[in-house]
């Protein structure tokens, strides 16, 4: 692992008595532009290939990101050859603000977007794998801007840095805190000493998975665009779709059997997979968090299925099938929809707040709290009782066999605490704006838990565009910060971390 704290003398005279060493962030920085602008080549190629002239306006922000990357690097030219915690912090979340920066410039310069919040939202929502839209009529869009919606997600799916970090390892130092400001969270089941390796395998396991389900999609009917794109926003946990009705679009059982599984198979923690490859099966179903994640999807697709079969008087196929997809993709975050949940049984409604609460597993691409987080809180609240019972007994938390720090639960508590604050003072923000109790609560949970759809007026038969400007930007923060898992974002805004000292 690098030395990644700096504690000299001299390192703090050349930084200039600051602890932030903003040399090598501007030069990280800059080369993460470059990366941006590959992609939107990429882009442009899909654009040329439907024989449409949005292809300049890839063009044009490639230009864009190429000049300010080059200034970023030549304002870190000759900078020290070391990233420490804070350095990491900050190099993450301005990453993600600069992606989404010139992430919006393709759709706002071609007037796909015309409005500045709206196409900052969008891409936000993007590459935060949110996938809420402002668009109401998705399929006007081009194919190049259809196609960059889906792969800013695929891209965001499991981290903008992680991805650099996996196909172009060229930062040389800081992979371990880069990777750990960006992937926060309770535990990182570490399966090779160097993250470069690590994120190459965890990348080649995603990319099997995206090219499996496209398969699948053109088997069902899709054509291979729609498949790619799909299988991109699939993967992310993302939702992004290229018709308006989502994949309720092809009215294909198929298809939504193939989209609800690899939506659970994204859910599940992306280590477990590699140690599957590698002949350790047993792992995967000796893995509490994995059989309580099974476990609560089965739980909350019977029930509402039960409530569709009496109540909406489905057929038992569809109750299933529509009860699958729907929690599946809330439970997973990725925002797919094949029905409007707002026609259910209101109780449903409580059902599917819990499964946009609790998310997918550590390590996967799904947002949310994130089961094993859960699985903590639960098994600590147990101890309690039983502490009342027999006050001088030593009872540890244990996760898969192991017993948790105190910091570790410490941290996981205060997290979860923290979490529902977010959600109360953004619901609380809205209701400012005018948006209804229900709307509010709904357009909270969805956005730091990176789901998507809402509820009422917001839920997944509409879309978000008739927020005001100013809510827009807020739940773009409230994706970012859910995404990054609080701490990471917040952590800039504390005085503190500015010190000099």
């Amino acid at each position: 692992m690098e030395d990644f704290i700096s504690t000299t003398v001299n390192v703090t005279a050349n930084r200039g008595n600051s602890l932030i060493n903003r040399k090598m962030i501007f030069r990280i920085l800059g080369v993460l532009l470059f990366m941006e602008a590959i992609m939107f080549l990429v882009c442009a190629g899909v654009s040329l290939c439907y024989g449409e002239s949005d292809y300049l306006y890839f063009i044009y922000t490639t230009l864009i990101n190429v000049a300010v990357g080059s200034i970023l690097l030549l304002l870190g030219k000759g900078a020290e050859n070391r990233v420490t915690r804070r350095d990491g912090y900050c190099i993450v979340a301005f990453t993600w603000l600069l992606f989404t920066g010139f992430g919006m410039l393709p759709f706002y310069i071609s007037g796909s977007i015309p409005s500045v919040a709206d196409a900052f939202f969008e891409t936000m929502s993007g590459f935060t794998t949110t996938g809420a839209t402002i668009l109401d009529d998705i399929e006007s869009l081009s194919h190049g801007m259809l196609f960059w919606r889906s792969f800013s997600q695929w891209i965001g799916g499991l981290g903008i840095v992680f991805f650099t970090i996996a196909v172009l390892p060229i930062f040389g130092v800081g992979n371990q805190v880069l990777f750990s400001a960006e992937a926060t969270g309770v535990t990182h089941d570490k399966i090779h000493p160097k993250i470069s390796i690590m994120a190459k395998w965890l990348w080649t396991v995603y990319l099997i998975l995206t090219v499996v389900e496209t398969v699948l999609l053109l088997v069902g009917g899709m054509d291979l665009f729609d498949a790619v794109c799909h299988a991109f926003s699939t993967t992310a946990t993302g939702g992004y779709s290229t018709k308006q009705a989502s994949v309720a679009y092809w009215n294909s059982p198929f298809i939504e059997y193939v989209i609800a599984i690899f939506m659970v198979l994204s859910g599940v923690n992306f280590s477990l997979y590699f140690m599957c490859m590698t002949g350790r099966v047993k792992h995967l179903f000796k893995d509490e968090e994995f059989r309580l994640y099974l476990i609560s999807i089965g739980v909350v697709t019977l029930l509402i299925m039960g409530s569709l079969y009496w109540h909406n008087h489905y057929g038992l196929e569809e109750s299933f099938r529509k009860s699958l997809f729907q929690v599946a993709s809330i439970h997973t975050s990725c925002g797919f929809a094949t029905d409007d949940y707002n026609l259910w049984a209101p109780f449903t409604w409580m059902l599917l707040i819990y499964a946009m609460v609790a998310g997918g597993c550590a390590g996967s691409t799904a947002g949310g709290i994130k089961i094993v987080r859960l699985l903590v809180v639960l098994r600590n609240v147990k101890n309690e009782f039983h502490r009342l019972t027999h006050p001088r007994a030593v009872l540890p938390v244990k996760l898969n066999r192991m017993a948790a720090s105190q910091r570790t639960i410490a941290t996981v508590m205060t997290f979860v605490l923290f979490y529902f604050i977010c959600i109360f003072v953004c619901w609380l923000l809205l209701m400012c704006m005018g948006i209804g109790l229900e709307e509010a609560f709904g357009l909270s949970v969805s956005s730091i838990g990176n789901v998507g759809p809402g509820l009422g007026a917001f839920g997944p038969a509409f879309s978000w565009s008739a927020l005001p400007d100013l809510a827009k930007w807020l739940l773009s923060f409230m994706m970012l910060i859910g995404r990054l898992e609080l701490f990471g974002v917040l952590l800039l805004l504390t005085p503190s971390f500015w010190d000099r000292r």
